[in-house]
């Protein structure tokens, strides 16, 4: 419920509820089970190396080369990304000079 000024509970009118239904997916929380969770990155990583290692078998220079670099690099840049955003690195204890 929403208030206001006054104190007063107000509802959502049905404008106010199109609008909430409209929200962008960027925008939402999804939920996803524990182990889909902590094997994305390692997803990511997998599918960049399989996309890397597709394009040696591509014999000549073909349109989808270019498309397989990119999302190798994407996936990978990713998997690291997310690896390290869930697994941040300790604090570095300070080097004392003897």
């Amino acid at each position: 419920m929403l208030g206001t000024a006054a104190g007063k509970a107000t509802g959502l009118t049905d404008a106010g509820r199109e609008t909430r239904k409209k929200t962008s997916l960027i925008s939402k929380t999804i939920w996803l089970p524990k182990l889909l969770y902590d094997a994305l990155p390692f997803f990511y990583l997998a599918s960049g190396l399989a996309a890397f290692f597709a394009t040696l078998y591509i014999n000549d220079w073909f349109w989808v080369l270019p498309h397989y670099l990119l999302f190798s690099i994407f996936c990978l840049h990713l998997g690291v990304i997310v690896y390290r955003w869930r697994h941040p690195r300790p604090p570095r204890k300070p080097e004392t000079a003897d």
